[in-house]
C-alpha cells in the first residue's frame, strides 16, 4: 500500500500576506474558501508538486506561526530556484554545496523555514 503525503499545514499569522508570498514565488492557489465563520482554508501547490500546503484560520494547528523550521522540497536546479526567489523579492541564502546535494534556504514572512534541494547526479 502506498502512503502519499499530499497536504502539509503551514501555520501563518496573516493568511492574505502568506497567500501573496507563496503565489509570488510560483505556488498555484488551488482553493480559498470560508465554509463558515471562523474557518478559512487556503490550499497552495508548488509547481510540479503532488503535495500542497494549507494555510488559513481555524485549522486547529498546535504549531505557532513560524514554527515549522524545515520544509524540504526537491528542485531540478538550485541556481535557478535561487534566482526565482530573489526575483520575487525573497531573501534566500545562496547555494550551499554538499556531497548529498545543493541547497537553498529561505523563510516565509512568518519565519517558516524552507530548504530547496537539488539532488546530486547519481548517473
Amino acid at each position: 500500500m502506498d502512503w502519499k503525503i499530499e497536504l502539509i499545514f503551514v501555520p501563518v499569522s496573516d493568511v492574505d500576506r502568506a497567500k501573496d508570498f507563496y503565489t509570488r514565488i510560483g505556488f498555484h492557489a488551488d482553493h480559498d474558501s470560508v465554509p463558515y465563520e471562523g474557518l478559512r482554508f487556503v490550499q497552495l501547490t508548488p509547481p510540479g508538486s503532488a503535495c500542497s500546503i494549507a494555510i488559513g484560520t481555524g485549522l486547529g494547528s498546535k504549531i505557532e506561526p513560524g514554527g515549522l523550521d524545515n520544509i524540504q522540497v526537491v528542485v531540478a536546479d538550485a541556481d535557478a530556484a535561487l534566482a526565482q526567489l530573489r526575483d520575487a523579492g525573497v531573501e534566500a541564502e545562496g547555494v550551499d554545496e554538499q556531497n548529498w546535494g545543493r541547497f537553498v534556504t529561505f523563510s516565509d514572512p512568518d519565519g517558516n523555514g524552507w530548504t530547496l534541494q537539488q539532488l546530486p547526479d547519481r548517473g
